[in-house]
Order: structure tokens, then sequence, then C-alpha cells
């Protein structure tokens, strides 16, 4: 029995950085297909500090659709810091996000949003096939690899920025980290607090405009000693979960 319907609200959101090639065709795909889904809709982008033409394109589109909400971060706080303010404004009961470079079609969320019932918190997508370089392609499945045997996670995609979850979700998960580490961070805190994840393939396309923030060796050598000290905190330590232990205590003593 599905969840989703007329009734249920959804929040779309777009992390944006120098996008200004691709935003405002995302952002009107998405409200092409949100209106087919539910008429209880919002899109908010949140623009990260962009140097490019991305600022002027969201106040447009902002004042042509009354469902836009554009958040500027004066300054880049980090792909991480991105997400935490998009899940931050969100107002509806699921929250859909995506990247603001199209290498995902936003048009697929509606087989996000046909997967979810009452067994259902998030939904991750999966690549398909990943549309990148080779290289990307070799350092991205070594990285999959090693991260999902490190904090022994049983997703296909931990990457795959294409996601519907309940906003719920968040009264329990506290996302911390600013850099796109945070997905893993996020996927590690869900599964360990229990909440229950389907999964659905999803299209990955190449970069028509800009360049990916992530793949140089400064920032890899970053990323690289950011998973350690996740690692360290999540599996090791298992902070968030000393974190909402006393919590539970006073549940079950009530």
């Amino acid at each position: 029995m599905t969840t989703t319907g007329p009734a249920t609200g959804l929040s779309i959101f777009f992390p944006a950085y120098n996008d200004s090639g691709t935003i405002a065709s995302l952002v009107i795909t998405a409200l092409r297909t949100a209106r087919k889904l539910t008429p209880n809709h919002e899109v908010i982008v949140v623009n990260d500090g962009s140097m490019d033409g991305t600022a002027e394109i969201l106040e447009e589109l902002a004042s042509i659709y009354p469902q836009v909400h554009v958040v500027h971060h004066e300054k880049n706080r980090g792909y991480g810091g991105a997400l935490r303010t998009g899940f931050a404004t969100a107002t509806r009961e699921l929250i859909f996000y995506t990247d603001g470079d199209a290498q995902y079609d936003p048009a697929e969320m509606e087989a996000l949003w046909r997967r979810f019932d009452h067994s259902v918190d998030l939904v991750n997508g999966y690549k398909i096939s990943r549309s990148d370089p080779v290289h990307r392609i070799l350092i991205g499945r070594t990285y999959h690899y090693i991260v999902k045997i490190l904090f022994r996670l049983t997703v296909r995609d931990v990457d795959c920025d294409f996601r519907m979850m309940r906003r719920s979700i968040f009264d329990r998960v506290h996302l911390q980290k600013n850099s796109g580490v945070i997905c893993l961070e996020m996927m590690k805190k869900i599964t360990d607090a229990g909440f229950r994840i389907a999964e659905v393939p999803v299209h990955h396309y190449h970069r028509a405009y800009g360049k990916s923030q992530f793949f140089n060796f400064r920032r890899l050598y970053r990323t690289g000693i950011d998973v350690m000290k996740l690692w360290y905190s999540l599996v090791v330590r298992r902070d968030h979960l000393k974190a909402v232990q006393p919590a539970l205590h006073d549940t079950n003593a009530g």
C-alpha cells in the first residue's frame, strides 16, 4: 500500500555551485514532475556562494514560479553545508534532492516516489552506469568498495546523490559534515538508526557544463582524511549512537 499521493507533501532541493548552465532546466523539470505527483510541493535551491550567474538566474526563477525558493550562502560552505541547509529549509513530508550539475534527471524522481510505501523511509537511487571519464569511474569504484567495507554498508551506491526520504528522519539523524563525505555520514547514520531503505536504478549523464569540484589530488587527499576521521567517529567510537541513547532511555522510562 503506497503512502504517496496527492495529499503527500514533497520538498525538492538542489545544491548549486556555479551551475548557471544547468540549474534553470533542472528547476523547470522538477516543477513539471512534481505537478504530476502532488499539488503540495516546493522547489528549493541552495546557492552555495556561486561566482557565476547562478544567483541571478535563481532569483528570476523565483519571481516567475511561486513554488521556487532560493537560499543564498554568501560564501561557499561546501557540498555538505549546502545539503544541510537544504534539509533544514525543506518543509514537506518527503524530501527529494539531487545535484545542480544535471548529471541526474529530476524527472526520474517519479520512480522513487512510486517506490515509497509504509515499509520504506528512504529510497536511494543507484547508477545504472556511470557516465564519467575512465579515471573518475575507477576512483569512484575504489572509493565505493572501500567505504562499504569500512562502514559496513549494504546499499549499492553510497554516493548516488538522487534520494527521496522522510523529513522525520532528521528528528533522529543529525548531520555535521560540510564536505562531500556528508553522503557517507548520512547513509551510515540512517542505517544505524534502523531506517528502512529501498533502492531504485537511475540514469547518470555526462557533465554538460562546468567541472567537478571533487576530482583533484588535493581534494582527494582531504577526502581520505575526512573519511578516516568519520570512520573513527562512527564505527570505532560510535559517537552518533551514544548521543541518542539517553533520549531512548528517557522514552523507555516513561
